[in-house]
């Protein structure tokens, strides 16, 4: 497999039993939680962007969740919750002082090495930003490694825009272009109107071969994303989708996120577009002739 980083680690106990960690604060919004943890020993949880941890909501059951903060910023770590079933709505709930249950971090993250000394293509619809958030922070933090930053994020309406103050506060850095639409705008919104497509093809200008891209979101975007970059020139080696999938043990056991002979879990969630094209359940598309 490619390199996309590697794991933090290897087989050991917490690869099977969850270890506590506290919530040390909770953020909630009308549509997600950002919940902020610190394991019980205070160690670094030292994940790299990309990865994902399995959590436990004592009594209710273990759900995956991408890590939404960069290992550069603090030793505690960030998780966005979307309260869709009864782990995540009991997340969602939870007080803080609480405890839950951490096993991982698990699978392979973003290149960031193969992307030092490029210019990195962040594009994220509707809840991919929580993953993507990891590293647009981690290039942030060593901005001297990399070129450019640019982040296309699209998301289904204003109301469904996630890390509200991160998205403002990118669109006014001037160590990165910030690209936001909306599918659906409201009468309060008077940015872009479109799906992320649309500012992805007509406003991205960039050198294809000092260019890494990152892509995150619903299975349907990839396929007009992927087209999107190969109609610019991109290499198909420097373009890599972060699979969503169902986790279930994390560590290739249980098999629930097989894809063809590959397990989601370990050898992704990131994987190169170059390997993944054939794969019909993943990703399909090709260059416009």
């Amino acid at each position: 497999m490619p390199e996309t980083g590697q794991r933090a680690g290897s087989p050991a106990d917490w690869t099977y039993l969850p270890e506590p960690a506290r919530i040390v604060s909770i953020r909630r919004d009308a549509v997600d939680a950002v919940i902020e943890l610190e394991l019980a020993d205070r160690r670094s949880l030292g994940h790299k962007p990309g990865q994902f941890v399995q959590v436990s909501m004592f009594g209710y059951g273990e759900i995956p969740i991408s890590v939404c903060s960069s290992p550069t910023r603090t030793d505690r770590f960030k998780l966005c919750v979307r309260p869709v079933g009864r782990v995540s709505n009991a997340l969602y709930h939870a007080a803080e002082g609480g405890w839950v249950g951490i096993r991982g971090p698990f699978g392979r993250g973003f290149p960031v090495r193969t992307m030092r000394n490029r210019d990195v293509l962040a594009v994220a619809g509707g809840f991919g930003l929580a993953p993507l958030r990891s590293l647009i922070q981690y290039v942030r933090d060593n901005r001297e490694g990399y070129g450019r930053l640019i982040v296309v994020y699209g998301a289904r309406n204003p109301s469904m825009i996630l890390f509200r103050d991160d998205v403002e506060t990118w669109g006014r850095g001037e160590d990165m272009e910030m690209l936001l639409t909306v599918d659906e705008a409201d009468e309060s919104w008077t940015g872009r109107t479109g799906v992320l497509t649309e500012p992805l093809e007509k406003e991205v200008e960039l050198i294809p071969r000092s260019t890494v891209a990152a892509v995150v979101g619903p299975p349907v975007m990839f396929r007009f994303a992927a087209a999107s970059l190969l109609e610019k020139g991109m290499n198909r080696r420097r373009i890599f989708f972060s699979l969503e999938r169902r986790f279930e043990c994390g560590i290739g056991k249980c098999g629930h996120c097989q894809l063809n002979g590959v397990y989601v879990c370990q050898d992704g969630p990131v994987f190169r577009y170059s390997d993944l094209e054939g794969f019909s359940e993943a990703v399909e598309a090709r260059a416009p002739e």
